[in-house]
């Protein structure tokens, strides 16, 4: 009888683990799409001592390589919802540690990845406010606000994705010592 309960009780929390999964899946890809979107539309025109400056997201390096990142999460992210998907209508689960193992590795990359977005974004953010006048940097967020304030936007989605990305990282590590008949559970 206590053999039974606990494998209703393990059926449960698997059951509350892919409903979880599918539903972080979907909100990384809507996050680091919308993310995305935000930052490559993002442009702002002023006119500076009768010149007119342009400042887009491709003039940050960084802000590119939020773009890439996220871009990359989001297809990720969509892969993985497909295959989250069709093994619970199909009602299979992962059998194949190689398999596991690949899928923990692959949200462990995007994990680190999206952080390292973030911790640069984060760091040229500051640079923009306040700038550097050590290096005769100036600040650029008080030119261009409307710039600096969808950059801000965007950032913070990013954050979202990342945040959500480290979460997925704990759910496949589940799933793969689920598989070693390990006796956290």
């Amino acid at each position: 009888m206590a053999v039974y309960i606990e494998e209703k009780k393990l059926k449960a929390v698997e059951r509350k683990v892919k409903v979880g999964e599918v539903a972080l899946r979907c909100a990384t890809f809507v996050l680091g799409v919308s993310a995305a979107a935000l930052m490559v539309t993002n442009s702002e025109v002023k006119e500076i001592v009768s010149i007119q400056t342009k400042a887009k997201f491709t003039d940050m390096k960084v802000l590119v390589f939020l773009v890439i990142t996220n871009g990359l999460a989001a297809a990720y992210s969509l892969v993985q919802l497909v295959r989250c998907l069709t093994c619970m209508l199909q009602g299979t689960k992962l059998h194949s540690k190689a398999v596991a193992w690949a899928i923990f590795i692959s949200d462990q990359v995007m994990a680190y990845i999206t952080l390292a977005a973030i911790a640069a974004t984060a760091q040229a953010a500051m640079f923009a406010e306040y700038g550097q006048p050590e290096f005769q940097w100036m600040k650029a967020c008080n030119i261009f606000t409307q710039f600096c304030f969808q950059s801000g936007e965007g950032a913070t989605m990013a954050l979202l994705v990342s945040m959500a990305s480290i979460c997925l990282s704990g759910i496949s590590a589940f799933n793969l010592f689920r598989l070693y008949d390990c006796s956290f559970i």
